[in-house]
C-alpha cells in the first residue's frame, strides 16, 4: 500500500491545487455518460430494448457500486495515495472506453466495458473530494460543492461532443477517453492539504460507521433520496426532450435537443457552487431540504409540460438541472463533518456505494414506466426520492450532532 502524500500548505498551494483537482475531474468524468450520450445515434442504427438501453448507463452504476464497495472495506480512500489513486483509475477508464470503440453497441463486451469503468469512477469520484477536504478551513460546502460541480461539467460533456460529432456514435465515446487520459496526467500535479490524518488500521468493520451513528444514518438517508432522482434524471432527460421536440416539431426541431440536454446537465455546475456557497452560511440541513423540494416538485411536473413550447419547458428543465444537484455535495460534506476524521474517505466512498447502487433501480425503472404511463406522468416515481430525504434531513437537524455541521449552523 503506498504511502500517503505529506501535506502541502499555503494560500497558492491550495488555490493550485484545487485548480488541477477541478479541471482532472472535469476530464475524467467524461466517461460516465459517454455511451449515454450517445443514445439516439445509436438508436438510428441498433434496435435497443428497454433494458439494453438502460444498460448503457446502469452498467456504469454497477461498476461504480462494486467499485467503491471494495474500497470501503479496504479503506482505500484513507490508506492510499490520493493522487496515485485517482491517476490509476482515469488511466484504466480511459483504456476501458477506448476499447469500446472495437465493438458495436450492442455487444456484450460493451456493458463489461461501461461496468471497468464505473469500478474506475469508484478511485476518482470520492477519492476528488477526500482531496478537496484536506484543504477545507471553513468552506469545506463550497470545495466539495466545486469537486460535485466538476462532476456534473463532465457527466455533462459527452452531450456536446454528441452533438458536435453528429451521428456518429462513436464521437462522445473517443473524446471521453482522451479526457479521461488528460485527467491521469493532470492530477500528478495536484498537492494533498494539511487536513489529511492519519491512515486507521485495517478493519472491514470500518464502514459500518456510516450506519451506527444516528446522525450519520440520516445524513445517508437523505443522500439516497437525493440519489433515487438524480441519475435516473441524467440518464434520461435527453430521451424526454428529445421525444417532445419531435412531438411538438416532429424531424425539424428548431435545435438539437443533444444542446438543450447539455445545458440542462452542465447548469448543474452552477446549482453545485450556489448550494455549497449558501450552505456554509446558512447551514447544509436548509439547503439540502430546499434543494430537494423544488427539484421534487420539477420532477412531479415537468412531464405535464412534454410537447409543450420551449420557451415554457427549458425554463422548467433548467431549474431542476440545478436543483437536482445543488444539495448533492452537502451530504458529502455533512459526512465528512459527522464522520471519525481517519475514516472521512471510507464514509465518503459507503455513501456513494448505496447511493449508486440505489439508482441502478431508479435509471432501470424509468423507460418502463414510460412504456407504462408515457413521459406526462413517468417522471413522477423520481419525486419520491427527493420528498422523504426532506424528511431525513429535517429529523437530522434535530440532532445535537447537527451542531458540528457548517459552523455550528446546521
Amino acid at each position: 500500500m503506498a504511502v500517503p502524500a505529506q501535506p502541502a500548505a499555503g494560500v497558492q498551494g491550495k488555490a493550485a491545487s484545487l485548480a488541477i483537482l477541478v479541471v482532472a475531474e472535469v476530464a475524467a468524468m467524461a466517461t460516465w455518460f459517454a455511451t449515454t450520450a450517445s443514445l439516439g445515434a445509436i438508436r438510428a442504427q441498433w434496435d435497443l430494448s428497454p433494458f439494453q438501453e438502460a444498460l448503457l448507463t446502469s452498467s456504469v452504476q454497477a461498476g461504480f457500486v462494486t467499485g467503491t464497495l471494495a474500497s470501503a472495506l479496504l479503506s482505500l480512500a484513507d490508506r492510499a495515495d490520493l493522487r496515485t489513486l485517482f491517476c490509476t483509475s482515469a488511466l484504466i477508464a480511459a483504456l476501458a472506453n477506448g476499447a469500446i470503440l472495437l465493438f458495436e453497441p450492442t455487444h456484450p463486451a460493451v456493458a463489461i466495458l461501461r461496468f471497468i469503468t464505473g469500478m474506475c469512477m469508484a478511485g476518482v469520484y470520492p477519492v476528488g473530494m477526500k482531496l478537496a477536504a484536506t484543504w477545507a478551513k471553513g468552506d469545506l460546502g463550497l470545495l466539495i460543492g466545486m469537486l460535485v460541480a466538476a462532476l456534473t461539467l463532465g457527466s455533462a460533456s459527452p452531450h456536446a461532443m454528441a452533438a458536435l460529432g453528429g451521428l456518429d456514435w462513436r464521437a462522445p465515446v473517443a473524446g471521453a477517453a482522451a479526457s479521461a487520459l488528460v485527467a491521469a496526467g493532470l492530477i500528478r500535479f495536484a498537492k494533498v492539504g494539511p487536513n489529511h490524518a492519519k491512515a486507521p488500521p485495517l478493519r472491514l468493520s470500518n464502514a459500518l460507521d456510516a450506519f451506527r451513528r444516528p446522525a450519520l444514518r440520516l445524513a445517508n438517508l437523505g443522500y439516497f433520496g437525493h440519489m433515487w432522482e438524480l441519475y435516473a434524471m441524467w440518464a434520461w432527460i435527453g430521451a424526454f426532450l428529445a421525444a417532445s421536440f419531435a412531438a411538438r416539431y416532429g424531424d425539424a426541431p428548431p435545435f438539437d435537443p443533444r444542446l438543450a440536454t447539455f445545458a440542462v446537465v452542465a447548469i448543474g455546475a452552477v446549482g453545485a457552487l450556489g448550494g455549497g456557497f449558501l450552505a456554509d452560511r446558512m447551514g447544509r440541513t436548509f439547503v439540502t431540504a430546499l434543494s430537494m423540494t423544488v427539484s421534487g416538485l420539477c420532477a412531479a411536473g415537468i412531464g405535464f409540460l412534454f410537447g409543450a413550447s420551449p420557451l415554457v419547458l427549458l425554463p422548467v428543465a433548467l431549474v431542476w438541472g440545478v436543483t437536482v444537484i445543488s444539495d448533492s455535495a452537502q451530504f458529502s460534506a455533512a459526512v465528512t463533518e459527522l464522520s471519525d476524521r481517519s475514516l472521512v474517505g471510507t464514509m465518503l466512498t459507503v455513501q456513494t456505494c448505496v447511493g449508486f447502487l440505489i439508482t441502478l433501480v431508479s435509471i432501470h425503472l424509468l423507460p418502463y414506466a414510460v412504456d407504462l404511463l408515457g413521459w406526462r406522468y413517468a417522471f413522477l416515481m423520481l419525486a419520491i426520492g427527493p420528498f422523504l430525504g426532506v424528511l431525513a434531513m429535517m429529523r437530522l437537524r434535530l440532532k445535537p450532532e447537527a451542531a458540528s455541521m457548517a459552523g455550528g449552523r446546521r
